[in-house]
């Protein structure tokens, strides 16, 4: 007898389909529809060989109770002692050490008080001041790229600009040698984009294991001929004593070099694409370039950089936007949805380059809220202004069906943009 699918069964398969990369579809009309199912919506996730339960909070409200309660809620699932396998198990691995790991022992995998200990040691190289002092050199960064394709009059975006500038200027704090920042971008790629929930590519457990070696021996390099560098500072204070130890370390330096160039690259080739698909929008950017830091939050609340935040575990029972939760429950907080709130923005649903943001959650909330947010804006706003002054004429130079997003790990992305100016 054939049997109707219900609402929640047609929306379940959607969201496994987008979190698990196989749906590459544009996934805001199914986020509209799950918030009003509800602001939390039960999802049955295939992990470790078995479907488990896990809620996917939709609005910005119960997203930001999730982010800051860590009285009740942690992202580090060894505090429940009957539910050690969820966290290896969200991408389908139930190894419970080596590469597959990935940033296990860094700060987003871990509460308070090794949270505070963790951050501390880095927060001095990410504050605003400090950032603010790099605008030159981004500056510079910025043009040099734009210098090699000006005469071509194309170019590729997303490999010519948006995934080189962040990764330079990461790689230049943190003291990757020039050299190796075409493997560290490799790495980072097959990661991101072999990584989803209840999938793990073959490869990129390779790539996992291949990064983590080679910070391994940045580490033992710097050791032995240290410099003005995030690692060098970060080994000293590691042989000082037992403030930092070796895993945490090498999660560390993987966190800072990942999530670095990842966020803003994304940033920078989507928005650049929601631009075009704005015509008025873009008009009104390339005619008054003062706007660009406004369009650039617009752009993070519009479609940023990150689908989801990191798991959360419930600590005990509670009631959260009106679902019972029980302790060991696992919790992913939509963060594109919740930017779409209705209730918090008007006209959700439209690019407004000129819109007064209170907040936003592209870079998160609580005390796991990016670390190098500071340095993304920085990092966007002259990407931007450099593309309106530079290039004003810039346009996609293949048909807008041609584009393709591609699924990465708890984001979406572009391979590719290829533009002519």
């Amino acid at each position: 007898m054939f049997m109707m699918k219900s609402s929640q069964q047609i929306v379940q398969e959607k969201v496994l389909g987008l979190l698990s990369g196989r749906n590459t579809e544009d996934p805001f009309p199914l986020f509209a529809q799950m918030r009003e199912m509800g602001s939390v919506f039960p999802v049955q996730l295939p992990m470790g060989g078995a479907d488990n339960q896990v809620w996917m909070v939709t609005r910005m409200e119960e997203v930001m109770q999730v982010l800051k309660d860590q009285a009740r809620f942690t992202v580090d699932s060894r505090k429940l002692a009957d539910n050690n396998h969820v966290q290896q198990s969200l991408t389908g691995n139930t190894e419970e050490s080596g590469p597959s790991l990935f940033l296990s022992n860094s700060l987003n995998a871990i509460d308070e008080p090794d949270h505070k200990r963790l951050r501390t040691l880095v927060s001095k190289a990410f504050t605003p001041k400090y950032m603010e002092s790099l605008r030159p050199r981004v500056q510079e960064v910025a043009d040099e790229l734009l210098d090699q394709v000006q005469a071509k009059g194309e170019m590729d975006l997303v490999k010519d600009y948006a995934n080189p500038l962040p990764i330079n200027l990461i790689s230049e704090m943190i003291g990757v040698p020039k050299s190796d920042r075409s493997k560290i971008h490799e790495w980072s790629e097959s990661i991101a984009n072999g990584l989803g929930l209840g999938r793990m590519d073959p490869e990129v457990a390779k790539g996992l294991q291949d990064f983590g070696d080679y910070i391994k021996q940045l580490v033992v390099e710097k050791r032995q001929y240290p410099g003005d560098d995030l690692i060098s500072h970060l080994v000293a204070i590691e042989e000082e004593g037992d403030r930092l130890k070796e895993s945490e370390l090498i999660s560390m330096i993987q966190l800072l070099i990942f999530a670095g160039h990842e966020t803003t690259s994304t940033l920078i080739s989507t928005g650049t694409l929601i631009l075009f698909d704005h015509p008025e929008q873009w008009e009104m950017l390339k005619a008054d370039h003062s706007l660009v830091p406004s369009a650039v939050e617009e752009l993070l609340r519009f479609n940023g950089p990150s689908t989801i935040a990191g798991p959360r575990y419930a600590l005990e029972d509670i009631e959260l936007g009106g679902q019972q939760i029980k302790k060991g429950d696992v919790i992913l907080p939509l963060m594109k949805s919740a930017n779409r709130d209705e209730l918090q923005f008007t006209q959700s649903e439209e690019l407004d380059i000129t819109r007064k943001i209170k907040r936003h959650l592209a870079f998160g909330h609580g005390i796991h809220m990016c670390l190098g947010a500071p340095l993304a804006r920085i990092e966007g706003d002259i990407a931007f202004t450099t593309l309106l002054r530079r290039m004003p004429n810039l346009h996609l130079s293949i048909p807008r069906e041609g584009v393709s997003w591609q699924f990465k790990l708890a984001s979406q992305g572009l391979t590719s943009l290829p533009v002519a100016f």
